[in-house]
């Protein structure tokens, strides 16, 4: 892949990535350029498509990830996410990549090579905290959001060792 080494951001939803991403993106302008990923979910208040994600419909995604359009690609919560080559394709700036840890298992298998940054809450509570004060989730919902973080902080550093 030509351009400069792609950055993956990973760690559990509500631990702060999307905080880190933003002052990155805004305090080195021109330097990171974010890849938007690709999801089935419906899009939250104030998100936009394009942006934040590419919200496309299951079928749509389906096809893309069957016809080797994209480098990784997960079930969460019902919904598909993954990241497509194009988002990640060769560019002046670089690349930042926000995955889960199954989206990092799947980039190790690639050649991709990227540089890896592992953000992690600083408590399980904390955490907690933060995904109720979103008011995004049913119960049902944050329930398997913290246990799926939780699996994630386990995981990230048996995968961040290798």
């Amino acid at each position: 892949m030509a351009g400069p080494r792609p950055v993956v951001l990973s760690g559990p939803s509500g631990a702060g990535k999307s905080t880190f991403l933003k002052r990155l993106l805004k305090e080195y302008e021109g330097v990171f350029g974010f890849s938007v990923s690709h999801t089935t979910r419906s899009p939250r208040s104030g998100e936009t498509n394009g942006k934040d994600y590419h919200f496309v419909p299951r079928e749509e995604m389906q096809r893309g990830i069957a016809n080797g359009e994209f480098i990784e690609n997960a079930v969460f919560s019902g919904n598909m996410y993954g990241t497509s080559k194009a988002a990640v394709q060769a560019r002046n700036q670089i690349c930042i990549l926000d995955i889960d840890m199954q989206g990092v298992k799947s980039i190790k298998k690639t050649d991709l090579n990227p540089l890896y940054i592992s953000i992690q809450p600083p408590s399980v509570q904390i955490l907690e905290k933060r995904l109720r004060d979103r008011n995004t989730e049913s119960e049902e919902s944050l329930q398997k959001r913290l246990q799926a973080a939780i699996d994630d902080i386990e995981m990230g550093s048996e995968i961040h060792e290798d």
